[in-house]
Parts: structure tokens; C-alpha cells; sequence
């Protein structure tokens, strides 16, 4: 729906407000060639902007404001289109059906507390890994070696039920250096088969500051979930806590850490943790 949706905007926009692309094109930077389909304005970039190099600068983006709603701007159009007939749903029950019109009413309700986007407070103490996801820790294993890291390694991982946030942040000040994207199974995300068959994201990242340790930040799709969207692009820097993606619906996120003298695990199993603010291990 939403692909359809940006599809007759962009044959209004042009159809109707040629001013407006002109000047649109005129202050968009970068290119969009690899992109899947047109580019007119920023809200075209929400799920190719990994495919692209356009971009425009935060005061040319007439849309910016939306950041500025708590709730995720990745979930906008979901709230918008099932929260929205939820509500009309609600009003139709208590004016015909009285007696029903909760189910309508909770169901919105859950819908616009999943999309929520609550303010963090990132610690700022350096060598802190922060946690990439809000939920409940289900593994912390001990790996003998991992490719990426160059070395033994530690996984850690969240499992993220329908009530928890769903914004993943990253752990550290960090370089994007790869992304490879697996597709696979829709197992339930307590399952530890669902770490290694399911649908996943895969994120190679590499600390800005010495000794420039890489880690991996891996959103995880479960049995409900089954949309991951990230719009990180190789080469960009982002700041600890800064949000980079949301997987929709219940699900998993891992992060791998590089096992070294210096490394101490700051959470355990069972544990809950927010996103940006909990600590899961630190460098000292």
C-alpha cells in the first residue's frame, strides 16, 4: 500500500506541482541512480536510500519535522493506515454496536504503542557497548572465532516481544563498513534456531576512535515479523544510541563483540534492556 501510495503521489506531484520538483531537484544532493524508483523529494528515500547517494540537507527537507513525532517515522504509514481505520472502526462500534467497540478501540491502542518512539538519554562514559534493541537478553555465547571480528567474540541476544519498542540504535560511535542481507526462515525468535535460518540484516561496523574494533549489529526477523527496514548506507558515521532502523513486529536483535582482555559482559541472561540506554559490556 505504501508503494502504491508513493507511486500516485509522485504522478500528482508532477502532475500538478511542477514548481515544487523543480525546486526539489535543484537542492538534492548526491545521485539516485541504483535507486528503485523515482526520486522526488525525501520521502522517496525511506526504502531505497541504501540503493542511492541522494539526499538533501536537513534544512531543505520539508519533512523533517516528522522526526520530531514520538513516534517511529519507519512505522508512520502503519499507524496511519491501521491505526486510522482502527479508529474509524471504534467510532462506527459505539454508534451502531456499542457494546464491541473495545476490541477496535484496544487494538488501536496497541498499534500506536507499538510505533512509539520515546526520547533516550545515551551515557556518554567512553568504551561503553549500549544495547541495539529494547527487550529481554536470551543469549550471551562465547565464540571461538568470528570472520569479521578477526578473533574470539561475544554474541548477545534480544529478543523483542510485540510490547517493546522496536527502533534498533547502535552500540557506539561507529563506521559503516558492510551490509549483507540473508533471506530465510520466519521461526519464533526464542527458537536459537532463529539466529542462524531466519530472515536477517546483517551490519559490519567499525569503532571511530582507536583501536577501530569491528562488531556486527544484526536485526533479526521472527515469526511476526517479517519487515526489517534499514537505510544505512557504507561509509556513513553514526553516534551511540543514534537510531538506524526498525524491525517491524516481534523479533530479534544480536550484537557480536569482539572477546578481548579488556572486554567485560555488563548484562546476563534474562535481563531487560532499552535501546541507546542499557549497557551490555564495556571496554575498559
Amino acid at each position: 500500500m505504501e508503494l502504491a501510495w508513493g507511486r500516485w503521489r509522485r504522478w500528482y506531484l508532477k502532475r500538478f506541482r511542477s514548481g515544487y520538483v523543480r525546486r526539489m531537484a535543484l537542492k538534492r544532493k548526491g545521485t539516485a541512480d541504483g535507486a528503485s524508483h523515482e526520486i522526488l523529494d525525501p520521502r522517496d528515500i525511506k526504502y531505497c536510500r541504501n540503493q542511492c547517494t541522494c539526499y538533501w540537507k536537513p534544512e531543505d527537507d520539508p519533512f523533517r519535522w516528522r522526526e520530531s513525532l514520538p513516534f517511529a517515522r519507519w512505522g508512520l504509514a502503519e499507524l496511519l493506515i491501521i491505526g486510522g481505520t482502527l479508529l474509524l472502526a471504534t467510532a462506527a462500534c459505539l454508534w451502531l454496536f456499542w457494546y464491541i467497540a473495545a476490541i477496535p478501540l484496544v487494538l488501536f491502542i496497541l498499534t500506536v504503542w507499538f510505533f512509539r518512539d520515546p526520547p533516550r538519554r545515551v551515557p556518554a562514559e567512553e568504551g561503553l557497548m549500549v544495547s541495539p534493541a529494547d527487550g529481554k537478553v536470551v543469549e550471551v555465547t562465547h565464540l571461538a572465532h568470528d570472520e569479521f571480528v578477526g578473533g574470539p567474540a561475544v554474541r548477545i541476544g534480544i529478543f523483542l516481544s510485540i510490547f517493546n519498542v522496536h527502533i534498533n540504535r547502535m552500540p557506539c560511535d561507529c563506521r559503516v563498513l558492510e551490509q549483507r542481507y540473508h533471506p530465510g526462515k520466519f521461526l519464533n525468535a526464542l527458537d536459537p534456531k532463529s539466529a542462524v535460518e531466519n530472515e536477517n540484516l546483517w551490519v559490519g561496523i567499525e569503532e571511530t576512535a582507536p583501536p577501530f574494533r569491528k562488531m556486527i549489529v544484526r536485526p533479526i526477523a521472527g515469526a511476526i515479523a517479517r519487515r526489517i527496514v534499514c537505510g544505512l548506507r557504507p561509509g556513513e558515521t553514526l553516534r551511540r544510541g543514534e537510531k538506524f532502523g526498525m524491525i517491524k513486529l516481534g523479533s530479534r536483535t544480536e550484537l557480536i563483540l569482539p572477546e578481548t582482555e579488556d572486554l567485560v559482559i555488563e548484562t546476563r541472561i534474562g535481563r531487560k534492556v532499552k535501546a541507546g540506554v542499557s549497557i551490555l559490556a564495556r571496554y575498559k
